[in-house]
């Protein structure tokens, strides 16, 4: 009889967590990603571009994808959007594997911890993401939002995480750790029972309403927060 994996659970967001730079303020890849959607919006929904940003952030708010409104209330095909929008990215121009993620994930204790990748974005550019990243052996899965299933379940329904529990294969609710750069996103996983952590980017404002109990500005800081699920660290000589 096989043994039953009683591991907790340390989901991780994609892009704006693994792979912070990509949407940095200091990049452009973040106005370009900003720019893509509203060119989306312009052309399928024959908007202004003052109406197209303003609907754009109407449904980020409220649904945490801007995808999700699109799919809900003007029947857009998901992968369409995946196609002129994520795929468009000129991700291969900017990521690359970065030491210093690679040493923390790499200190990870997964006989004590369950690594696993937990995004709003398409299988597509998650892959694609992780690979230029090259963070894949690190990871024992990833829950994604399938754009081929309607309706959409993403971050933060409470379905997206029920979804995560269970690919993941949590021992339960309790056991789930959360580290995600989104107030709303972490806001509904602490409601959940999850133990979160808001990635705030260093620069950015502080929430006056702390979205989680744990706030850092370096995925460093997990090391101090969560000690117990790091192999200990080997001070060179």
């Amino acid at each position: 009889m096989a043994a039953i994996d009683a591991r907790p659970v340390f989901f991780f967001d994609i892009d704006n967590c693994l792979g912070l730079q990509l949407y940095s303020k200091s990049c452009n890849v973040h106005d370009e990603m900003q720019t893509l959607i509203n060119k989306f919006f312009v052309k399928h929904l024959t908007l202004n571009k003052d109406d197209a940003h303003m609907l754009h952030q109407k449904y980020y708010k409220e649904y945490g994808l801007a995808i999700e409104g699109l799919a809900r209330h003007h029947t857009i095909d998901p992968l369409q959007f995946n196609h002129e929008v994520d795929d468009a990215l000129p991700l291969d121009e900017i990521l690359k594997p970065d030491p210093n993620l690679h040493r923390l994930l790499q200190s990870l204790d997964t006989s004590k911890v369950k690594p696993w990748l937990l995004t709003n974005a398409y299988i597509n550019h998650a892959k694609r993401v992780v690979k230029l990243l090259d963070v894949e052996e690190f990871f024992e899965g990833i829950t994604f939002c399938d754009y081929g299933q309607l309706p959409l379940v993403c971050k933060p329904s409470q379905d997206m995480y029920a979804k995560a529990e269970k690919e993941a294969g949590a021992p339960s609710t309790e056991s789930c750790f959360f580290v995600d750069d989104s107030h709303l996103n972490c806001k509904h996983a602490q409601d959940r029972g999850w133990t979160v952590v808001h990635l705030v980017e260093p620069g950015q404002p502080i929430p006056r309403v702390p979205a989680s109990r744990y706030l850092v500005s370096s995925l460093e800081e997990l090391r101090t927060h969560f000690p117990h699920v790091f192999k200990p660290q080997v001070e060179e000589a």
